[in-house]
């Protein structure tokens, strides 16, 4: 196999030529995202020229102190993205989902570094940010979906809930139906897209291999390890994330806290 072929910075300015495409959809359909869609590129455009050229500085550094400080970083911004998403309060909630997306993390990451790859350094840079960015970004969309759907259906069934409390069930046991179902939808996504990974399109991390160089096996091997990987990462995740807040979102008598949504959030309903 070859290795990668570099895009020349002509070449990659001459790709732009093929957005007159959707350009020209959106304005001969009158759509009015013009102007959104011409700063969404631009944006697009200089943040991963930033994140390149600062991703280039870690690599070749690969200090593993700065390395794990950028993989904090990662699960701090992780952090408020999941609190914004789901529509609460990162006031609240900003340990309970710290300690899950950490656990959730660090646990498959190390395993897919350690176990499986076999890494000398386990905090090599070129490993553990790409593979824990992976990670990160799936149990970020799946606590989002958790959270949202834990605390939405609460809301939405709460007489049922209050019903159950008021029958003599324990906390645990009322609020399992929802807890359930909120895992359920979280894990959903990446259940289904196992189910169906490389039937309808090449996943990312074996289509980044094989453009690496490596030999199609070689990407098999890697897309399972960092699928089960996600798969491990979003379960402890959203397990501990539903599990963490909810000491935080109820009371003693087990009645849900309305502090903990925001304002104008997802979640708050009156």
């Amino acid at each position: 196999m070859n290795g990668i072929i570099d895009i020349g910075a002509v070449n990659l300015a001459f790709g732009y030529v093929l957005l007159i495409i959707p350009l020209a959809v959106i304005i001969w359909l009158k759509i009015p995202i013009v102007t959104e869609t011409v700063v969404s590129i631009v944006r697009m455009t200089i943040q991963l020229l930033f994140v390149g050229f600062y991703l280039q500085v870690i690599f070749d550094l690969n200090n593993p102190w700065l390395n794990a400080a950028r993989v904090l970083i990662m699960i701090i911004v992780a952090d408020v993205s999941i609190a914004r998403g789901a529509g609460v309060r990162i006031s609240h909630f900003a340990v309970p989902l710290f300690v899950s997306l950490l656990a959730g993390m660090i646990l498959p990451l190390l395993f897919f570094v350690g176990p499986i790859m076999l890494v000398p350094n386990l905090m090599d840079a070129q490993y553990i940010i790409p593979i824990g960015g992976m990670i990160l970004g799936n149990c970020l969309r799946a606590d989002i979906i958790g959270l949202s759907t834990f605390y939405n259906s609460i809301q939405g069934r709460e007489k049922a809930y209050l019903a159950t409390l008021a029958q003599g069930a324990r906390f645990s046991e009322a609020a399992r139906p929802f807890s359930r179902d909120a895992v359920r939808a979280a894990l959903a996504p990446t259940v289904a897209t196992m189910a169906t990974i490389g039937l309808v399109a090449l996943p990312g991390m074996m289509t980044g291999v094989i453009l690496g160089g490596a030999d199609p096996m070689t990407a098999i091997k890697y897309q399972i390890a960092i699928m089960i990987a996600i798969f491990t990462g979003t379960s402890i995740t959203v397990y501990l994330a539903i599990g963490l807040t909810a000491r935080i979102g109820f009371n003693s008598y087990g009645m849900l806290d309305r502090g903990i949504f925001r304002k104008n959030g997802r979640g708050h309903r009156r």
